[in-house]
Formats: C-alpha cells, structure tokens, sequence
C-alpha cells in the first residue's frame, strides 16, 4: 500500500524580516544569513531525497547579494513561492492598491531568479484577507497556505509584544498578528476559497487533529530545549494523529530551525534559540527522516494538483 501523502515547506524568513518585525533599527541595512543557512537545509533535503515549497521574500530576491543562494535552491529543484515583498505581518490591513504593488515587486523578483511559475502565496505571519484571495485568484494563483488553525495565535502574539520595544502606533499594527481564537476553528483539511474572481485551494499550516496544537519545526525546537525525546514524541503523537484522522499534513519549517543562538546572536529571543545551530540541524533532520517515512512527501505545488479535483468543501472568507 502507497504511504499517504503530506507536503513540506519553508518560509525563508531573512534575519532583517525578523529584526524588523522585533523593531530592531538593524534590519535597514538588510542584513542576511542566507549564504549560510541555505546550504545547510539544502544539505538535509538532498540527503532525504526531499523537495520543499520555498516561500520567498521578494525584497531578498530583489537583492544581488541574496541572488547565489537563491539560485541555489531553485537549481536544487525546489518549488518557490511568494512570501511577500516587505514581509510585513500585518498584510490584512494592507490597501488593495498595496497588495498589488507588493505582489507586482515580488513576482518581478522572482522572475530574476526562476522561469518557474509562481503558483502559491504564504502571507508572512498567517495574514490573510478576502483582498489577497481575491489578487490570488486574479493572478493566476494555484494555491494558499497562510492559514494556521490553532487557538494558540494571541498567546504567541502576547509573547511577541511583550519581548518587544514597539511604540503604541507599531503594537497597534501588529495587533492582529498570528490571527485570533476564531482561527483555531479554520478547517485543517484543503479547502476551496471562494471569491468574485473564482476560487484557490487553502492548504493549511498543520496543526494536531482534534486539539489543535501546532507541531512545526520551530515549535519542535522549542521543545527541544526541553527534552529532545519529549519533542520527538510530540511529533511521533501528532504524525499518527494525523494518519488516523486522514489528514494530509502540510509541515512548515524555518531558517531558524537550522541555525542555532552561536551563530545567529542578534536572534536570541526568538523561542529554540537557546540549541546550538548544529544541535539543531541534526534533530531536524532526524525529525525530517521520520517525516519522510511515513508519508509521501511532495512540494506544495504537487500536493494541490494530486488532490485538487478531489477536494469538495469550500468557504468565504
């Protein structure tokens, strides 16, 4: 019998995106870890024989600093995605007039990069609107996977404010970062979106089955600073929770799943951060081999073609 299928991905957050969205006045000079981290995680998915959805800021692609290790991923045979330009969390409060510039200066960069097709969008921090679906639609967008359904969005957004220096006008933007409790009542299952201007499939962030705990890597390495057996079980529990429910997971990974508090120091409040990058790179990858064992792991890209015409249920936003 065929394994299920699942998909795996990784949002290619640079270090500026995550000093800006902290409010560190260091992000202006768009500092970058990209010649770094690409090749680790590279390394790992070649040795898995795993290919990956890679959500690509369009201000790093805009970048010929950022150019080598980008082709790198698209040369590896990677699928790339939209994450934005400015990767700014707060994208649901962005105009419609805004939206488009940042999808028009993203897909130009991208364009520099690949003569791939660009096919799925990530809002940076799980924003979504019914103005990015509907862009989605009329852009010729196959796929959405920026919905997170978990109840855990405002404790993590707490968490944030909280480790944070932000002024009243920066906390009220980022006021609706990482969604609300309504959220964690999103299907965890694809679904169609539905909009004036057609529909496009929702591939959702997974989340435990049922109690709706998140399980990325990020949430793993969290644990880990814990016990690294306790994390594996975690996962191990919510992999089979999965299988038993028929959930396909869709598995979201980070650069700060590779890299460790040594190497990026201006991150240490970032949760996981206290593991040693190479500490890091082999609980991923252990976590990753048990991923790929126990389903059939495909990109984004492919896992929305092979289930499309099968899946039934839709929504409005």
């Amino acid at each position: 019998m065929s394994p299920p299928i699942a998909d795996l991905s990784l949002d290619l957050d640079n270090l500026w995106a995550y000093l800006r969205t902290h409010g560190d006045a260091q992000w202006e000079t768009f500092p970058s870890y990209l010649p770094t981290v690409v090749p680790h995680f590279l390394e790992i998915f070649d040795r898995l024989d795993l290919r990956a959805t890679v959500f690509v800021v369009g201000q790093d692609a805009a970048l010929e600093k950022n150019h080598a290790p980008l082709r790198q991923i698209v040369d590896a045979g990677h699928e790339i995605g939209n994450h934005s330009f400015n990767h700014e969390p707060w994208l649901q409060r962005y105009s419609r007039e805004q939206l488009v510039d940042e999808f028009e200066q993203t897909e130009a960069a991208l364009a520099k990069l690949t003569d791939q097709a660009i096919v799925g969008f990530r809002g940076p921090g799980f924003s979504l609107s019914a103005d990015v679906l509907q862009l989605l639609c009329q852009r010729g967008y196959q796929f959405d996977g920026s919905t997170f359904p978990t109840f855990l969005g405002p404790m993590a957004r707490a968490y944030y404010l909280m480790t944070s220096t932000f002024s009243s006008a920066e906390k009220e933007d980022r006021s609706e970062m990482f969604g609300s409790l309504r959220d964690g009542l999103r299907p965890l299952k694809p679904y169609w979106w539905t909009t004036p201007s057609g529909r496009v499939l929702e591939l959702p962030v997974s989340t435990i089955p049922i109690v709706r705990a998140p399980f990325h890597f990020s949430y793993l390495c969290f644990l880990a600073q814990v016990s690294p057996r306790l994390a594996e079980l975690y996962f191990r529990i919510a992999l089979a929770i999965c299988r038993l429910t028929r959930t396909s997971p869709s598995l979201l990974l980070h650069p700060l799943d590779f890299l460790g508090g040594d190497e990026v120091p201006q991150l240490s409040f970032f949760p996981g951060m206290k593991l040693t990058g190479d500490v890091k790179r082999a609980f991923s990858e252990r976590m990753l081999a048990i991923y790929a064992k126990q389903f059939e792991v495909l990109p984004m890209g492919e896992h929305a073609v092979r289930i499309g015409t099968k899946v039934t249920n839709s929504r409005t936003f």
